[in-house]
């Protein structure tokens, strides 16, 4: 069918396919242009890789010498975390601690009786406390479910309420303070009172507070001072002694020697003139005896300072208080320290030779009344957290404490009678895990440079963990930058940097990364078969075993390998992650060198877009003059045809 012609739509001789295979020919320079404009492409994404690459190895680099260094970074690691666990700023010192919890700080928690299904509260004006923060609504009457959204919505963040089911058939409402500490007691005003009394939440008790020293007392060194107390106390669980203590220590005085005795004094001995010659006495002589310093008094320094009376005669020492300019709160439920006895009096007896006790704040107190109303059902009562450390006793209103030890956090989670140790430590983990990723930064740098440097397809097949897709994309890259003296000159920097030597405190013991187990090991690790040529490679190897050993005992010299100031002007100027950074950073900085190479390569496939823009314009003109040409051609072959025709029917006609 393709060789039937048809007038006016084919040309009889194919003229098409002769243009066609004309113009393939003017194409050639084209197809060069295009076929160079995509190599420059991939060659510009090539360079755009390996700065992105670089980046990332530069950025590993200067994570472990700049001031976000892991070296700095310090960890709190406790024996029992379900007691208590910290955290810690960079600027937190290393030591050990050992913390007792014996109460954890809470919230008053208060649950009315069961109340009928059907139970209204009353329209009024609610006022509920606490501590200082007070709240006030008016509730127009409804269900308890009604009044709890009401009190929640206006709640904030100091104040909470719910609706709970104790006993089938019935509801209970629960209104619970959302801040701890004994300073943060609920408490009920109005008609909030009058809510509390009705449900059973509360009932009206008569106050037992004993304010036994209001305003600061001393007690000089040496001295005691008794306090006490009266009436009976009535015997009730919730009973608190609490007590505010500062000391002021004397200057000590002891060792500081009088001397001898100046002895009598002896009057003069006198004279006798004649003739103007005197004739002078001779003056008494007193032999005193040999001088003995007097003994030193013995200094004594003690904390046991506040001693409990009892009705039966006996007393008992409370423990021991801290020493401190500022005053500290203790508190001890009495049931815990009356030994179920009646207590008479609290004394401060100071034994003390050179301190002073101020005392202020000392009140008895039931914990869970307030303002003459006591909980019927609390399912938790506000109380301070009580902890001591190393020994120390202290108070806090929460259980997130920030001022104990400086720039660590701590967070009490339960109570517990055994001590547990807290740890304040550096983050070896944290420095290991950066580590480990500047050695993996590394080595997929250098695999890529490998690739475009070498034309040995051995380079890829090395490269165990690259995915089929990844390998497909290697080989397309393979070799494709061997000549490029800028990626010869920077890969061998990259490897002598790794095996060099860098000064640190322990120039013997931690110069070089081989010494914390991260070397270019080309032996075949448990073989004897020689060399592994993939190791020859220059990719960096780590032995974790010799690094955990190394960050666990030399943790500043590592800091110091990877960054250190050797001059005193507090910059970094030496170490193998700074060094990383000053070879990367001419490459990848604004306007550095792969920023050349990429400009450069976009000027280059400019030109050949604009070269191949001029060529398409030159071959439309080409395909068009050589249609006009061969249209012109076939008119003539075909008027040719034409005429040779009319001469045959004329010849024929004239033959007739």
């Amino acid at each position: 069918m393709s060789d039937i012609y048809i007038p006016g739509v084919k040309s009889r001789y194919d003229t098409d396919k002769l243009i066609e295979d004309l113009m393939k020919v003017e194409r050639i320079p084209k197809e060069r242009a295009q076929k160079n404009v995509e190599n420059l492409k991939t060659e510009k994404t090539t360079w755009q890789d390996i700065g992105r690459r670089m980046t990332s190895l530069r950025e590993s680099a200067r994570t472990l010498y700049s001031f976000q260094s892991p070296f700095t970074e310090r960890v709190v690691k406790s024996a029992d975390e379900s007691v208590i666990t910290g955290t810690a700023g960079r600027e937190a010192a290393e030591q050990e601690r050992s913390f007792i919890v014996k109460q954890i700080a809470t919230a008053d928690r208060f649950l009315s009786k069961p109340l009928p299904e059907n139970y209204t509260v009353a329209p009024g004006t609610y006022t509920f406390g606490v501590g200082k923060d007070s709240l006030s609504f008016a509730f127009r009457g409804g269900s308890l479910k009604d009044f709890a959204e009401a009190l929640n919505k206006r709640g904030r963040d100091i104040i909470r309420s719910d609706v709970i089911t104790v006993e089938p058939g019935t509801k209970s409402l629960i209104i619970e303070s959302l801040k701890t500490g004994s300073v943060n007691r609920l408490s009920f005003k109005e008609d909030a009172e009058k809510l509390a009394l009705n449900t059973g939440m509360v009932e009206k008790i008569d106050s037992v507070s004993r304010n036994l020293v209001k305003e600061p007392v001393t007690v000089p060194a040496g001295g005691s001072k008794q306090f006490p107390i009266g009436p009976t106390l009535p015997n009730r669980s919730g009973l608190m002694l609490s007590y505010e203590i500062a000391t002021t220590v004397k200057p000590d005085t002891s060792n500081q020697d009088p001397g001898p005795p100046s002895g009598p004094e002896i009057p003069v001995p006198g004279s006798i003139t004649y003739g103007g010659i005197t004739i002078e006495n001779d003056p008494a002589t007193i032999t005193l005896p040999p001088y003995t310093p007097p003994p030193q008094p013995k200094r004594i320094d003690t904390f046991d300072v506040i001693q409990l009376s009892f009705s039966d005669g006996t007393t008992k020492r409370l423990p021991p208080i801290s020493d401190a300019t500022e005053y500290k709160n203790y508190q001890y439920k009495l049931a815990d320290i009356s030994d179920g006895k009646t207590i008479t009096s609290i004394s401060v007896v100071n034994g003390n030779t050179h301190r002073d006790i101020n005392i202020q704040n000392l009140r008895i107190y039931d914990s869970e009344a307030n303002e003459g109303l006591r909980p019927l059902n609390p399912v938790s009562t506000a109380q301070d957290a009580i902890l001591t450390m190393d020994g120390i006793q202290v108070n806090r209103s929460s259980n997130t404490i920030d001022d104990l030890i400086p720039s660590v956090t701590l967070t009490l989670k339960s109570s517990s009678d055994k001590p547990v140790k807290i740890n304040v430590e550096p983050d070896r983990q944290a420095s290991k895990d950066a580590i480990i990723s500047l050695v993996a930064n590394y080595n997929r740098l250098l695999a890529d440079l490998n690739v475009l440097t070498r034309n040995d397809d051995k380079i890829i097949q090395e490269l165990s963990y690259l995915s089929k897709d990844e390998q497909d994309e290697m080989k397309k890259k393979l070799g494709s930058l061997q000549g490029d003296s800028t990626l010869n000159t920077f890969k061998s920097t990259l490897q002598r940097l790794a095996t060099s030597s860098y000064p640190t405190s322990l120039e013997r013991e931690m110069a070089m990364l081989a010494q914390i187990g991260i070397s270019t090991d080309a032996r075949k690790a448990g073989s004897s078969q020689g060399y592994d040529a993939s190791r020859l490679r220059g990719y960096l190897e780590i032995d974790e075993k010799v690094l955990d050993q190394a960050l666990q005992s030399k943790l500043p010299a590592i800091k110091e390998l990877f960054g250190k100031d050797t001059d005193g002007d507090l910059i970094v100027d030496s170490g193998f992650a700074f060094s990383l950074d000053n070879l990367i950073r001419p490459y990848v900085q604004t306007g550095g060198i792969i920023a050349l190479k990429t400009s450069g390569l976009d000027n280059r496939i400019g030109q050949e877009e604009k070269r191949i823009e001029s060529l398409d314009k030159q071959l439309a003109a080409k395909e068009q003059s050589l249609k006009q040409q061969y249209g012109k051609m076939e008119g003539a072959l075909n008027s040719m045809e034409k005429t040779s025709s009319s001469l045959d029917q004329f010849s024929k006609s004239s033959n007739q």
